[in-house]
């Protein structure tokens, strides 16, 4: 289950910010994951969350923060100088250190 987990958040944060159809549909997929709620499903975000002892609100809102945090750094981006933007730019994190610093937050 925590590599389903895993899976998903480095799709969203991998794909966050591609223009290609296939990488906008797995963020697409991975988010609607995230927010989707009340699923029986056995590996939906929330049982897998309960499973594995997460509060799923609380890591859905540090997803959310962290696309808005990207989406705003595209935009600053986009008004400067090319050169520049390389050492500007904010890498996703692995997807098990994003989890474990939710849980640290979560603390």
């Amino acid at each position: 289950m925590l590599a389903v987990l895993e899976s998903a958040v480095e799709d969203f944060q991998k794909y966050v910010l591609v223009r290609k159809p296939r990488g906008k549909k797995l963020f697409q997929e991975a988010e609607e994951w995230f927010l989707e709620r009340n699923s029986d499903e056995l590996f939906s975000f929330e049982n897998i969350c309960d499973t594995l002892q997460l509060h799923p609100d609380y890591m859905r809102q540090g997803l959310m923060v962290w696309k808005q945090a990207k989406l705003k750094t595209l935009s600053v981006e986009g008004h400067q100088d090319r050169t520049k933007l390389h050492s500007t730019r904010v890498r996703p994190l692995r997807a098990s250190a994003t989890i474990v610093q939710l849980l640290r937050n979560d603390s």
